[in-house]
């Protein structure tokens, strides 16, 4: 019996061993590898690199919920209103011999009710970067793109608007910068009210972009810049019957406005993490869009109708001129409660034969908010802004003033 057991297991044995040899000898699968999603940490937090590429993505956006009160002038104004925005965007860098090749797209839909407006939907920013070159729809180069102002109403300065632009920035190391940019110019859409008598319309189309340029310094303290532009001005022919027999039908000469601004700001760590104090002061000639001041004034403000230039009674493009100052300060209280108190002043003046749609006045803003942030990425605030303004000119003889407020829910990632 043991002699059969024992011939039995050894056969057993003998025949896994012959196995074992022929299934060594046969090919043996190979697993397909698998492209994991690599960290990029170059560029910041929140990139990775595209698998297969040695370009870094990063995926980002915005939702924003607000409720605005704004006191109306008559009964058939709107006086309350709603907001719900959504954001896309997508930042694409690629480190190349000839320095960094930057792709950067921002996508934004609008809903807007009562106060707000119309609905809008809009390709925010679209640029290419590669080295000092700029292409695309971007933050017009006249500010600095920098500032940490955190008013959610209007204030009078060129509030980081996006235009688009070809531009070249030279960088000078230690922080120094000088960029030289040619802009759509500003409101360039609604170009018929820029240039008015008598309330006709008579501004011709745009020939020549905007010529913007600034020098930059940035550096652990804060940022400075020093900025200009200038705006071409041109009129369609003159209509007899507006104008007489001397000066119908002939073209007045183009004229060019422009616009200088000094823009800053200072961080504040010895009173807390986070603070900082900014400020922004303009000059315009011809070119007040440079002032914060758009065309478009929406019912209900305490503003005025804002020109560049008009025809003169020589048949010449005469240019208004103003200037505005703005600024504020953020505090933060505690590490997730913050609050920024700002405010602005603005002149607008023209000449003594400017048409009455031509007003000088003055206006002032002033506002505060206060910002819970109580995990990252999510801002929950309130804001109060009050506006005043003094006509000074033939139309509107008193003042008018305005309170708004805002509630905002918005979330960043």
């Amino acid at each position: 019996m043991k002699l059969a057991k024992s011939l039995f297991l050894g056969s057993v044995a003998g025949l896994a061993a012959v196995a074992g040899a022929h299934a060594a000898d046969l090919p043996v699968a190979k697993a397909a590898a698998v492209e994991y999603v690599r960290v990029c940490s170059t560029y910041g937090a929140g990139f990775f690199y595209i698998p297969g590429t040695e370009t870094c993505l990063r995926v980002g956006g915005r939702v924003r919920a607000e409720y605005q009160y704004l006191e109306a002038n008559d009964r058939e104004d709107d006086s309350i209103g709603f907001r719900a925005r959504g954001r896309i965007q997508l930042d694409a860098r690629t480190a190349t011999a000839y320095g960094l090749l930057r792709t950067f797209a921002r996508f934004e839909i609008t809903h807007n009710t009562g106060v707000y407006g119309r609905d809008t939907a809009i390709v925010d920013q679209a640029f290419v970067q590669f080295g000092g070159l700029t292409a695309g729809r971007t933050v017009s180069f006249f500010m600095n793109s920098d500032l940490p102002n955190e008013n959610w109403g209007t204030l009078r300065f060129y509030d980081a608007p996006t235009v688009n632009a070809l531009a070249y920035t030279f960088s000078f190391g230690n922080g120094f910068s000088a960029t030289l940019a040619l802009e759509e110019g500003a409101y360039a859409a609604v170009a018929d009210d820029v240039l008015i008598r008598s309330g006709s319309a008579l501004a011709a189309g745009q020939r020549t972009p905007d010529l913007v340029g600034n020098v930059k310094y940035a550096g652990t303290w804060g940022s400075a810049q020093l900025g200009g532009a200038v705006h071409q001005i041109r009129s369609n022919v003159l209509d007899t019957a507006t104008y007489g027999p001397v000066l119908g039908g002939t073209i007045p000469d183009s004229a060019y406005g422009w616009a200088l601004t000094a823009q800053g700001y200072v961080n504040l760590p010895m009173l807390a993490e986070g603070d900082a104090l900014w400020i922004a002061a303009t000059y315009a000639d011809g070119a007040l869009a440079y002032l914060g001041f758009d065309p478009d004034v929406a019912v209900g403000t305490a503003s005025s109708s804002v020109i560049d230039a008009y025809i003169g009674p020589d048949g010449d493009i005469d240019t208004g001129r103003g200037w505005s100052i703005a600024g504020g300060i953020n505090h933060y209280w505690t590490p997730t409660i913050r609050q920024s108190v700002f405010g602005s002043y603005a002149r607008v003046e023209y000449s003594n034969n400017a048409p009455a749609v031509a007003n000088d006045f003055n206006e002032w803003r002033a506002g505060t908010n206060v910002i819970w942030s109580p995990v990252s990425g999510l801002d929950i605030g309130v804001e109060v802004l009050y506006s005043n303004l003094d006509p000074r000119g033939v139309v509107g003889n008193d003042d008018d003033d305005a309170w708004e407020g805002r509630l905002r829910v918005q979330r960043d990632f």
